[in-house]
């Protein structure tokens, strides 16, 4: 027997829970780093921005999208980020009444390079001349 989505549920992307779940588990999180309370000596004087965090249709399992500022090593602040995972779970346990506190899974943001490499992109010559021959063609 297979289960079937709830009526209001269009079965695409997360749920309105989910969302505001993941969003507060991204402020929380981003408080704790502001602060500098973490003492894992990879993370230790650098910046570090959550830019987005998403969780599983259960609410256990967080994988939370971020990236240090600066000319840190990624790999290495993730590093120091997945070892820390236990002490931001408890913390964002304390601020979160939810029956289960998510598991955090870090990882580091692609989406600025890809949005640097789109950029790129539309500002090569084939496009501005495919633009500027597109142009032509609509006066005439």
């Amino acid at each position: 027997m297979s289960r079937r989505p709830p009526p209001h549920s269009t079965g695409t992307g997360p749920r309105q829970r989910q969302l505001r779940v993941a969003e507060e588990i991204r402020h929380i999180l981003a408080g704790i780093l502001l602060r500098g309370d973490l003492r894992d000596p990879a993370l230790l004087g650098i910046s570090i921005t959550v830019s987005e965090v998403r969780i599983s249709p259960d609410l256990k399992n967080a994988t939370v999208y971020s990236l240090p500022f600066g000319k840190a090593s990624v790999a290495n602040v993730m590093k120091g980020l997945n070892r820390s995972a236990p002490y931001l779970r408890s913390q964002v346990g304390q601020a979160l009444n939810l029956r289960y506190t998510p598991t955090l899974t870090f990882v580091p943001d692609q989406s600025f390079d890809e949005a640097r490499h789109i950029d790129e992109l539309l500002r090569s010559e084939k496009v501005a001349r495919d633009l500027k021959h597109g142009d032509n063609d609509e006066t005439e």
